[in-house]
């Protein structure tokens, strides 16, 4: 692959933030294409090498379905579950991130020159702390790992065998203070020992992208533009009740009671009960077991 290796070093003002707060950030990093930028969110899909065609569907949906949410994804452009991460990230013109064990003027593996070219195309970038020339030595693939969950938010596991070099990153991730998300699977099958150990251990079970997105308190994004649209109606409303008893709903996070809208709003029970009664028959609002909460639309 032809493409210009620059270099970024752990002093410089565009060195990744989350990176440079791990306990051993590399000092010097080697990348082709671009850095993520100061407000991009990274999460990391990793997995094993000797994914089922069952997790390699699920790495690309996941990657599918954050880069809709505007956010990035990071692996290490193995084989597997990495692989199918980039490429569903690709699929759906997505930004991803790759970080290698060996210098930047090979790729490894070589089957994976074309994929790592259009990564650099699409805007994301492949990263590596070795200088250019280096071989991926094995201890390379465990210290890399580091570096794939420094650069994130969280880390995804998706079939990490007991052996598996994924538990490593799992590790590092809880070591710098990074959520760790597992999707479980047979409880028969070897590819799950490791996943199913590290719930055990405390990471998070997590079975959809919406698991993910609550955990880490992000809103889904069209959620997100369908508040601001409702807040700008609002501020032009002449309305005072029921400005007051809508933002009341969105501002909280979780179904809200009659009672506690009344306690915050301070308007009368019945007052507050016949505003709840048109926001939901209008389609604004769901009714979930007597609380109440914005509708997904």
């Amino acid at each position: 692959m032809k493409s210009a290796i620059k270099i970024i070093k752990l002093k410089d003002q565009d060195y990744p933030a989350l990176l440079r707060e791990i306990p051993n950030p590399p000092s010097i990093l080697y990348y082709s294409g671009s850095l993520p930028s100061k407000n991009e969110k990274l999460i990391a899909i990793v997995g094993t090498r000797k994914a089922t065609s069952e997790g390699k569907t699920l790495a690309k949906q996941i990657g599918k379905e954050l880069t809709k949410q505007n956010i990035s994804i990071v692996s290490g452009l193995a084989l597997g579950i990495d692989a199918a991460a980039h490429e569903g990230t690709l699929f759906s013109n997505g930004k991803t991130y790759a970080i290698l064990a060996n210098g930047l003027d090979t790729i490894y593996p070589r089957q994976h020159e074309q994929l790592a070219k259009k990564i650099i195309e699409t805007g994301g970038g492949i990263f590596s702390e070795y200088q250019p020339g280096t071989p991926a030595y094995p201890n390379q693939f465990l210290e890399r790992n580091r570096i794939i969950s420094g650069l994130c938010i969280a880390t995804i596991i998706i079939e990490a065998p007991i052996h598996s070099g994924t538990l490593a990153t799992a590790k590092y991730a809880g070591e710098q203070g990074r959520e760790v998300f597992i999707f479980p699977g047979n409880v028969n099958h070897s590819n799950f020992k490791g996943s199913h150990m590290l719930i055990r251990s405390g990471a998070r079970l997590v079975a959809n992208i919406d698991d993910i997105l609550e955990d880490l308190d992000l809103k889904p994004l069209d959620q997100t533009k369908q508040i601001m649209n409702i807040e700008t109606e609002l501020e032009k409303s002449n309305d005072p009740i029921k400005t007051a008893v809508m933002k009341t709903i969105y501002n909280n996070k979780k179904p809200i009671s009659v009672h506690e809208i009344v306690e915050i709003t301070n308007l009368e029970p019945e007052v507050v009960h016949q505003q709840l009664t048109f926001l939901t028959l209008d389609g604004t609002i769901d009714e979930r077991q007597g609380k109440f909460i914005l509708k997904k639309k």
